[in-house]
């Protein structure tokens, strides 16, 4: 490793996108791939880190998080899951460890990215709008943490503009049916072989609709995001969430 380079080591780097990240960090010239963990695993390989990468599981991100803030190495967290109890234990922790920095994305591709940004903006001009994502089968929670964080900040952005509710004349239902309600945004799951990561946002007033839609086709589409967030997040002590303001969006 060169003075210049950043030592990177990866948690869950048998996952399929756990090995997309080594791949990418491999191929980086800036980039030095040190540690390749994944479960069960000991993590001595990882105390050699600048900035570890984890896209695990929900259940096993906190502890990895916790070793990287006892033994002061920065992070870039894909694993879904967060709630905003989970960020505040984050939060917390980090306190302890001031230089540290730590960026949680609910996703990595810019063109991701952009969609929740163009989503936000329309916002404020529709009288209803609902969120379809759609994954392969073995993602683990539903909604998407990118439909999840669409779907506040579409709210938010309604609330700024002191939109009223969205119109649902719904009595009778199967419970299910009109999908999750997430700070009065529906967001509907869809799981199905085939899929990688796919979410619409459709926005609809008299006469017209609006759909802003993103697809991934291959978890290559993830890496640019991953690796920006790998370079800045050494220079970012504490949480940064998402990734818009290291891309220059918002």
């Amino acid at each position: 490793m060169t003075e210049t380079q950043i030592a990177v080591g990866v948690f869950g780097a048998a996952g399929r996108m756990g090995a997309e990240v080594c791949r990418a960090v491999q191929a980086a010239p800036d980039l030095e791939l040190v540690a390749q963990l994944d479960v069960g695993d000991d993590r001595a390989p990882a105390t050699a880190a600048q900035v570890m990468v984890d896209f695990t599981h929900p259940d096993a991100v906190l502890d990895n998080l916790s070793w990287c803030i006892e033994n002061r190495i920065h992070a870039v967290v894909g694993t879904t899951g967060f709630t905003e109890d989970r960020l505040a234990q984050l939060r917390w922790a980090l306190g302890s460890a001031p230089g540290v920095g730590i960026v949680v994305a609910a996703n990595f591709s810019v063109g991701a990215v952009l969609m929740m940004h163009f989503a936000e903006q329309a916002a404020r001009f529709y009288e209803s709008v609902e969120i379809i994502e759609l994954h392969h089968p073995d993602k683990a929670d539903a909604p998407s943490g990118t439909a999840t964080t669409t779907a506040r900040r579409i709210a938010a952005a309604r609330d700024a503009a002191s939109r009223p509710a969205i119109p649902d004349a719904t009595t009778q239902e199967v419970p299910g049916a009109r999908g999750a309600d997430i700070e009065g945004i529906r967001v509907h799951g869809v799981r199905l072989r085939g899929l990688v990561a796919h979410q619409e946002v459709l926005f609809g007033d008299p006469g017209e609709t609006l759909t802003v839609r993103h697809d991934s086709f291959d978890r290559v589409s993830f890496m640019p995001g991953v690796l920006a967030a790998v370079r800045a997040v050494v220079d970012r002590p504490g949480l940064t969430i998402g990734i818009d303001d290291l891309l220059g969006i918002g």
